[in-house]
């Protein structure tokens, strides 16, 4: 993995995000902060655990301490997690763009709060941060059907499509 393609698939994640955000905008209230026994509860709890965790891996990455607030449990609104996510997607752009290629096997100290110490390379935390976001958005797709909506599309693939202007329509 390059520098180019960890901007890439960064690229690829804020993209998903905003249509994740788009299509909770669009939601009632209600629904949107509804317990439907999910991951981190809802809909919300969901998307702030998004937040919260883009947040802290950036902190490790910059070296700044991790997110106050366990979870993101400060974001009240939808509003607020969007700001904040807005915030760190400011910043990570800004660490991304001094990035370079020696920088993707230098190594941190990880200390999760569930306990142990890992030591990552940055190459392997980009990956994990993309995944992570990647496999609880998948779930906002289904709790979004659950409350009877029609999720958007968030795939890889379709990033690719149409940031390179290659979809083309079949029948």
């Amino acid at each position: 993995m390059t520098v180019a393609e960890v901007r890439e698939l960064f690229a690829y994640n804020a993209w998903a995000n905003r249509r994740m955000f788009a299509a909770l905008r669009a939601l009632p209230s209600d629904a949107y902060v509804r317990d439907l026994k999910s991951s981190h509860g809802g809909l919300h709890g969901t998307l702030c655990h998004i937040v919260w965790a883009e947040q802290l891996w950036l902190s490790r990455w910059t070296g700044k301490p991790k997110p106050a607030v366990h979870q993101g449990k400060d974001l009240a609104t939808l509003d607020a997690a969007v700001g904040r996510w807005e915030e760190i997607e400011c910043e990570r752009s800004a660490f991304l763009d001094g990035l370079t290629e020696p920088r993707l096997e230098e190594t941190v100290v990880v200390r999760p709060s569930t306990g142990g110490e890992y030591r990552h390379t940055f190459r392997e935390m980009f990956r994990h941060a993309v995944d992570h976001s990647s496999y609880h958005r998948g779930q906002v797709v289904t709790m979004l059907r659950q409350v009877g909506v029609a999720p958007p599309n968030t795939g890889l693939i379709v990033f690719y499509r149409e940031r390179g202007g290659h979809a083309t329509a079949t029948g």
